[in-house]
């Protein structure tokens, strides 16, 4: 069992080496930067976070949202504030593992995960649309067909041969077969090669050459902060999209320290800074792998391309990677969030519309700090709807209200309109035994209260304060019987 296990993440990692390549070579050039600085940031990122992160099965490496946020950075400033900036983003991200932040994933509503897997699997099938391109223009003519026509053969593999044998991952059957036969029959069609050469060497540890002051701080620092908070973000959504797939547990906060810390060799070494990958991780968890292992060769065979393999692997068609990544991002696409649009409430709905089209248009932090903030809002609205009063006179003519709900900012004004100061008895009692205050809000409401009664030259009595109310009364000091 153990030496079927091993067999199962050797292969799962080499299929997902295989799918790194383009990604992290097209990522580099999204960036202006060197595709070997994209091959050894993957190589570094995915081989220390299998070993030392905090779920294994999931992979890292030079991701696309990381890319997009440090491309001014180059084009402004070179590589080497680049490098600079890889560090300190580093340090940013084990920072947030070491204060144990991580298990804020968990205010992240299911709605914006929904949304944020939509959202990468459209990103991911847009991405390839990319390599049916010749410089601007449209591949046309038998180019075009050819490169359809092999893309169509890797995915009818893919989808064929888990009927047949689940012996071996389909993807890495279908990438090794498609271009075993196009290198056999000389078909006419792009390689690997064509996007860039990736021989080249160990990477060498090189500070980066700039002068370490305040100035470069100034610089450095707003791209650092922007690129590991999209990491972390991107990381910790897909270690909760890999605890559902896997039905296991993973930790958070141990991933983010690993996270940071390869980061920080990534940048002392010349590598791009990078995240989790979903994608790459779908495509190793479909293929099998489930442990450490396959993350280690998946970031190991990178550099074993690098160094002794560029010849082999450049010859690879860039049609067969396309079809895989086509098949990640119909496997990655959450279909069933489809199926439930008329069963959920409308505001549900709304967020995974939101969240998926913000992502595709404009960036995964966006997306998430965007639905967020409408699940928040619409949870405000939700509690601040079911705060509601019961009210009776007693035998001794003053009159009891018992309030129930929670009475925080949104439900203040729901909460002082259950009230009728002109027109209640001299002597009111509110029991808060089934009212919850939340925050400063909730007491400022309480005072308003307390100070329209007064002026009405009546007197209210307040009943079954909690211990954490009593607390925020007395921050506020304000005076309560």
């Amino acid at each position: 069992m153990k030496a079927k296990r091993l067999r199962a993440d050797v292969l799962a990692g080499l299929t997902t080496s295989f799918a790194l390549l383009p990604e992290c070579i097209a990522f580099a050039l999204v960036a202006h930067l060197n595709p070997l600085m994209g091959l050894y940031g993957a190589f570094i990122i995915c081989t220390l976070t299998a070993l030392f992160g905090g779920r294994p099965g999931m992979v890292s490496g030079a991701a696309g949202s990381m890319a997009v946020v440090i491309v001014a950075l180059v084009v402004q400033h070179g590589v080497q504030y680049l490098l600079a900036t890889v560090l300190m983003g580093g340090l940013i991200m084990m920072a947030f593992g070491l204060l144990k932040l991580g298990k804020l994933v968990r205010m992240v509503p299911h709605p914006v995960m929904l949304g944020f897997v939509n959202g990468l699997a459209i990103i991911i099938a847009l991405a390839q649309l990319e390599h049916f391109k010749s410089g601007e223009a449209w591949l046309s003519g038998t180019p075009l067909y050819m490169m359809i026509g092999l893309v169509a053969v890797t995915m009818t593999v893919v989808y064929v041969l888990p009927r047949l044998t689940r012996t071996v991952p389909p993807a890495l059957v279908a990438i090794l077969g498609v271009g075993l036969a196009v290198y056999s029959l000389g078909l006419p069609t792009r390689t690997l090669g064509d996007m860039a050469h990736i021989a080249g060497g160990l990477p060498t540890l090189a500070l980066p050459d700039i002068a370490w002051n305040l100035d470069t701080l100034r610089i450095i620092a707003p791209y650092a902060i922007l690129m590991a908070m999209v990491g972390l973000l991107e990381t910790l959504l897909t270690l909760n999209l890999t605890d559902e797939i896997t039905e296991s547990r993973g930790y958070p906060d141990r991933e983010c320290v690993a996270l940071g810390a390869a980061n920080i060799v990534s940048g002392a070494f010349g590598g791009m800074g990078g995240c989790a990958m979903i994608g790459q991780t779908v495509i190793n968890l479909s293929s099998g792998g489930r442990g450490r292992l396959s993350g280690v060769v998946a970031g190991v065979s990178i550099l074993l391309f690098i160094l002794f393999l560029s010849p082999l692997i450049e010859r690879i068609p860039l049609a067969a990677l396309v079809g895989v990544m086509f098949v990640v991002s119909q496997q990655t696409f959450a279909w069933a969030s489809l199926r439930v649009l008329n069963k959920v409430p409308l505001n549900d709905v709304l967020v995974i519309i939101a969240v998926t089209v913000i992502t595709v248009f404009t960036d995964l932090a966006m997306a998430v700090l965007c639905g967020i903030i409408i699940a928040a809002l619409n949870f405000a609205w939700q509690q601040a709807r079911q705060l509601y009063a019961d009210s009776h006179l007693e035998t001794d003519g003053s009159k009891l209200y018992r309030v129930h709900g929670t009475l925080f900012f949104a439900s203040t004004t729901p909460f002082l309109n259950q009230f009728d100061p002109a027109n209640d008895p001299a002597q009111v009692t509110l029991d808060c035994q089934h009212l919850s205050f939340v925050d400063y809000s909730a007491i400022a409401a309480l005072g308003t209260l307390r100070e329209r009664y007064t002026k009405a030259g009546k007197h209210l009595r307040v009943l079954h304060l909690s211990e954490r109310c009593k607390k925020l009364l007395k921050r506020a000091r304000m005076q309560h019987d």
